[in-house]
């Protein structure tokens, strides 16, 4: 009986407030919708070669990232998941960047970042370390720049190898400065691995791109970001229905699908960059992002190229122990509740990295047609169609060459990027 009484005093308060309430007119509000973390730009981190590793003491590292979406609160992922001794932040600042080039920020811009609180923060070996939200409109398409201070003397054991795009070293705690003076400048991110916003788009979610070099963007023009994951993010952003799609690199460049760095005699100096395999790593670099709806696959060509190159012969893999692998990225990601699609192998007969062989050629032609053909996978993607040289299929188009017969050229990547059904997104 009680509950009966209280029902009409209810829907009266509820006729009264419709009355007085400026701008109700009586007629319900649509809820504005809660903010949602997405990522804007990722990187997948790897371990350092011995003889290669930066050692930094009472320095600050500055380094440009490229956002695909665009949200007015950002937090940023630091790394030291690969080091082998406690990593100290001594200061850490987030900024938009002045201009297109070079690291200066404009300094209306530049916040501090904080870890609990605290603007200092101690990171286990092993462990990344998640910043707290910070107020910072970020326009889509907007670069960043993000500087670290390490007070202690630190071997930098957790980079990206390949940033195609110039950071910088500076003396001193020199986070907060308009610009800095540089001791030494590095191709590579350093102890970073992400950047979330946040954002009211209610449609808003992330496409993880999940590869190795040719996704990484080797070997592109340094700082244009015309890696393909960078142009799709562009096609998205100028598309109707399907702007709220952020675009995260997870392209690390030599990664296998199947075995981890192996290197042989003389490629020692190098292949620690090329990451744990693709399988071992999907969960941290895919499945673990902010907001991640969807993932574009394109790994293989390492496994049919490396054994008796870089790789020990002894790992050469099968057509179908490739698929095999494929199967289970689709299961893992269906099993979280992720959409995934895949690319298609690209040619590289005449190569000058020696992958090239017919039996190779047939492993991609097998890998090939079962991605075509077998419906496993959410949608295909077909980049070698996208860059092949019609009067010769089985290479890459004169135009798309970056000139070593693997890599495509910025033009290369611009023609993939186009190749991608954007209604996948909607």
């Amino acid at each position: 009986m009680t509950l009966l009484r209280r029902r009409p005093l209810a829907a009266l308060m509820l006729f009264v407030l419709a009355i007085v309430l400026p701008g109700s007119a009586g007629t319900a509000q649509p809820p504005r919708p809660s903010p949602a973390w997405v990522g804007t730009w990722a990187t997948g981190p790897t371990t350092v070669p011995p003889g290669s590793v930066t050692t930094l003491e009472r320095q600050t590292f500055r380094q440009v990232v490229h956002a695909s979406i665009g949200g007015d609160t950002v937090r940023v992922r630091l790394t030291n998941e690969f080091g082998e001794t406690p990593l100290r932040i001594g200061a850490a600042h987030v900024a938009r960047r002045a201009g297109t080039t070079g690291t200066d920020i404009n300094p209306r811009t530049d916040r501090p970042l904080t870890f609990g609180g605290s603007g200092t923060a101690l990171v286990p070996p092993g462990a990344p370390l998640l910043s707290d939200p910070v107020p910072l409109a970020l326009p889509a398409g907007g670069d960043l720049v993000i500087s670290i201070y390490l007070p202690e003397r630190t071997p930098v054991g957790t980079v990206h190898a390949f940033s195609f795009q110039e950071n910088v070293i500076a003396d001193g705690d020199v986070t907060a400065a308009r610009s800095v003076t540089p001791v030494a400048t590095a191709t590579q991110w350093f102890l970073l691995s992400g950047v979330s916003v946040s954002t009211r788009a209610p449609r808003a979610s992330a496409v993880a791109a999940f590869g190795d070099s040719i996704t990484d963007g080797a070997v592109t023009e340094n700082g244009a970001n015309h890696r393909w994951p960078d142009l799709l993010a562009a096609r998205l952003r100028a598309t109707p229905g399907v702007r709220d799609r952020g675009v995260l690199n997870l392209g690390i460049s030599g990664n296998r699908l199947l075995h981890d760095p192996h290197p042989t005699p003389g490629a020692e100096g190098f292949a620690a960059w090329f990451g744990v395999n693709g399988l071992a790593r999907f969960d941290r670099d895919v499945l673990a992002q902010p907001g991640v709806g969807a993932a574009i696959v394109l790994l293989g060509i390492n496994d049919i190229g490396q054994p008796g190159g870089p790789a020990p012969a002894s790992e050469a893999v099968t057509a179908e122990e490739i698929i095999a692998g494929h199967r289970q990225l689709i299961a893992r990601a269906h099993a979280a509740g992720i959409e995934i699609y895949a690319g298609t192998l690209l040619p590289f007969k005449g190569d000058t990295l020696g992958f090239y062989t017919e039996a190779n050629e047939a492993k991609r032609a097998a890998v090939n047609h079962w991605l075509r053909t077998s419906g496993e996978y959410d949608g295909i993607v077909d980049f070698d169609a996208a860059v092949r040289d019609p009067a010769d299929p089985l290479r890459l188009r004169p135009a798309f060459d970056s000139g070593d017969g693997l890599h495509p050229n910025d033009a290369g990547m611009a023609a993939m990027a186009a190749a991608v059904p954007l209604h996948w997104f909607r």
